[in-house]
């Protein structure tokens, strides 16, 4: 089963603001899923753009 994060647990991961998170999740930069009104950005999704953003360094 997979796991799923808040954006709040996401920001502390990536050490950034809600904010951060929340508007990449607007432009489409980093996937997530929408629940009722929350999003859910699932574990792997989260490394695959950490692992994106390392490969553009």
């Amino acid at each position: 089963m997979e796991t799923y994060l808040t954006i709040t647990q996401v920001a502390e991961i990536l050490n950034v603001n809600y904010r951060t998170v929340r508007d990449l999740i607007h432009v489409n930069k980093m996937r997530a899923i929408k629940i009722g009104r929350v999003y859910r950005i699932s574990r792997a999704h989260l490394n695959q753009f950490i692992a994106k953003c390392e490969r553009s360094k």
